[in-house]
């Protein structure tokens, strides 16, 4: 049985400074931050894409979050990389939709999900995570999130709903996905692969015969998917969970 979260009040984590000062720091729908370009992108409706960097081998890394707008404030799916990240995150969207954020899911316990929770407690946002993730952000020494559940959840905010779902271990032992069932948005995290990437990534934490199975799991319960989020690269294309299937099955048979 799925529990149940539902925040209607916008919470006030801090004063805004002058739009027009920072707008002079705005370029299009990009904002630099200490460790590279904070981007935003329009998905579909009240859906957006945030995408921030991080240095991986002398290269930037991209790593993608997501964000919905509702009448009572801002869910947040996912923590930039790092701290210098997250208040230009929420600057920006406040800038752009006159809305704070009201609270920020982790999809698993990596810093590039978790990254930014002491920063946004620090601004009243409400972070949450699954016990599963707190427990291994403790033994990873990442930083952890103010609440925790335990069950797939529904996260509720100005009549849009989040709904969590953990289909068993993949990339990490703990991943999970959330389904927006207004616009059919899944977003996978590093659970779903993008379609530009040719292998399954960072296999550090990952279970990939438990992975494949998961993988089937999310597409039998999300089979009307119209947009599919991956954790990394491009998002555009909607094949992203099959396309990590494929790659699963090819990994598999190799072992």
């Amino acid at each position: 049985m799925c529990r149940k979260i539902n925040l209607q009040q916008p919470l006030n984590y801090f004063t805004m400074r002058s739009i027009f000062l920072f707008l002079c720091f705005v370029i299009a729908a990009n904002v630099f931050t200490q460790t590279g370009i904070l981007e935003i992108t329009h998905l579909t409706g009240d859906y957006y894409i945030y995408t921030t960097y991080h240095d991986y081998q002398g290269t930037p890394y991209p790593a993608n979050g997501m964000y919905v707008v509702t009448d009572a404030g801002v869910i947040l799916v996912d923590s930039p990389w790092d701290e210098t990240q997250t208040k230009p995150l929420l600057d920006s969207i406040e800038v752009r939709h006159g809305k704070k954020v009201l609270l920020c899911v982790a999809t698993h316990f990596h810093d590039d999900r978790t990254g930014g929770f002491d920063e946004l407690k620090k601004y009243g946002v409400a972070t949450y995570s699954t016990y599963q993730t707190y427990e291994l952000c403790i033994k990873e020494k990442n930083q952890l999130s103010e609440f925790r559940f335990n069950a797939d959840t529904v996260f509720e905010a100005g009549g849009f709903k989040a709904e969590t779902f953990f289909p068993g271990a993949g990339h990490a032992p703990d991943n999970i996905v959330v389904w927006f069932p207004q616009s059919k948005v899944l977003y996978g995290g590093c659970f779903i692969k993008s379609t530009d990437s040719p292998t399954l990534g960072n296999l550090g934490d990952a279970d990939t015969k438990s992975w494949e199975i998961a993988a089937g799991k999310v597409k039998d319960r999300f089979p009307d998917a119209k947009y599919v989020i991956p954790g990394h690269e491009s998002w555009q294309d909607a094949e992203g969970l099959e396309h990590t299937i494929k790659l699963l099955k090819n990994y598999n048979k190799k072992k």
